[in-house]
């Protein structure tokens, strides 16, 4: 197994163990918050019966205290034949009015810390057993919500009953409070909100750190294959140059070229021409270095991006005549002067042009279309190609710094995938803006918007 390989299947691996790992801990999360909103809506239950058995405990209390305060007034109760009557017919719903009441569940329930919660009730007469029972003091939703049992909860009925040995033990008539909370399942999740903001809280942080991981992970990956696309383009590009320079130098050596000065010429110029080119290639690895750490020089002043692109297509027009290519420039932008750096606006040009001629089509003769136009303070500046194009992914990573296009079976253009993010730097450095647009077998369209000097 190859390094390779190894690397891809640890790297599967740990993604595999991070996700499983975060999807265990997301379950439990879950499974622990249902576990506390159970938990809480019992201890919100007990509480509520909490604070209707003592209302129940003490409406009995005030029943007393009224058939007490009764019993004086009529007088002895051994006295009269039918002594229990007049009792019976005190309640409570007909000695409280409805805000009275309202008033001591209310103090019931804040006493017992529940502020928020929300109720109906009813006092009923009569017997239960038989059926015969009568509503006669409600509060106004009651009728509403007494019969949704799995929205609202009711308590277990308690009657209000007397106190033993009280004058009024087994003289009124049956009498319940019926209590129906309507909001009690939203003032459980209110009073775990903080819980619930918490959890929710770190399951996102530890999703962000999955996600974070897995993508410093995959840049890691991708930076590793880019270094080693990088490595492998300036080995094949180096090592051309250095044989032909290694075979010029031995040639020199030779005593029949020492003694023939056109052979000394020829081989001494192809040593300059491949010290030239791996100069060049080393000073744009050093550019896209120097713009990266935001460390490149750049001179701008007043610049007249007609002459500059004039001056760039005059040096390209060799290679694309041996192409049969021809370039078609339009500069009819009214305003062409920028703010710009002479060398890397036409370095600019140079670039984008050249890549127009690099991913050309075979044995198809270039058509190149420059051209330019103004567009509120800004100059547009349009290279428009028949070369091979590029799809959709390419064209998002096209200027990523040594990134390079797929061609297919096409192994003859060179380079370490720098023009396009050079070009990209120095619009930026420019305040400007480029952008490609390209469809595979139909060629591309780079757009280059940099804006007017004052």
């Amino acid at each position: 197994m190859t390094i390779f390989a190894f690397v891809k299947k640890l790297f599967s691996s740990i993604t595999i163990l991070i996700t499983l790992s975060l999807i265990g801990i997301i379950v439990m999360q879950v499974s622990w918050l249902k576990n506390l909103i159970a938990l809480r809506e019992d201890q919100v239950k007990q509480e509520i019966n909490s604070v209707y058995q003592s209302l129940s405990n003490e409406f009995g209390n005030l029943r007393d205290q009224y058939i007490n305060e009764a019993s004086h007034d009529y007088g002895s109760l051994f006295s009269q034949r039918n002594f229990y009557d007049p009792f019976k017919s005190i309640t409570i719903s007909s000695r409280l009015s409805s805000d009275e009441i309202d008033r001591i569940i209310r103090r019931a329930f804040d006493k017992a810390k529940l502020h928020d919660i929300k109720y109906e009730y009813a006092f009923i007469t009569g017997s239960m057993l038989s059926g015969n029972i009568n509503i006669e003091k409600q509060s106004p939703n009651f009728d509403e919500v007494r019969l949704d049992s799995l929205k609202y909860y009711t308590p277990p009925t308690i009657f209000i009953q007397s106190k033993s040995g009280s004058v009024s033990e087994n003289i009124t008539k049956d009498e319940v409070l019926f209590l129906t909370v309507t909001n009690w399942k939203s003032f459980v999740k209110r009073s775990l909100l903080g819980s619930i903001l918490m959890a929710v809280l770190f399951t996102l942080v530890i999703v962000s750190a999955f996600y974070l991981t897995v993508y410093t992970m995959l840049r890691q990956k991708r930076l590793g294959d880019i270094k080693n696309d990088f490595i492998n383009n300036m080995t094949h590009e180096f090592k051309t140059p250095i044989a032909t320079i290694s075979l010029a130098v031995d040639a020199l050596k030779n005593e029949k070229v020492m003694n023939d000065r056109e052979k000394l010429n020829y081989f001494s110029g192809i040593i300059k021409e491949e010290n030239q080119r791996m100069n060049k290639q080393v000073e744009t690895i050093l550019k896209a270095s120097q713009f990266e750490k935001q460390e490149a020089d750049i001179d701008l002043k007043p610049l007249h991006v007609h002459d500059v692109i004039e001056n760039v297509i005059d040096n390209f027009q060799l290679q694309l005549h041996e192409k049969n290519g021809d370039a078609e420039v339009n500069l009819a932008a009214a305003r062409d002067v920028i703010k710009g750096d002479e060398v890397h606006f036409a370095n600019l040009v140079n670039n984008l042009i050249d890549n127009a001629v690099k991913y050309s089509k075979d044995n198809v003769p270039i058509q190149l279309k420059i051209t330019t136009s103004n567009s509120g303070k800004n100059i547009i500046i349009r290279f428009e190609d028949n070369g091979i194009g590029m799809g959709r992914e390419t064209q998002k990573r096209i200027f990523e710094k040594f990134y390079r296009a797929h061609t297919g079976n096409l192994h003859n253009v060179k380079g370490f995938g720098l023009g396009l993010n050079y070009v990209k730097s120095v619009a930026d450095s420019h305040g400007g803006t480029v952008k490609v647009e390209s469809v595979i077998g139909k060629g591309s369209v780079f757009t280059v918007e940099l804006p007017l000097a004052d």
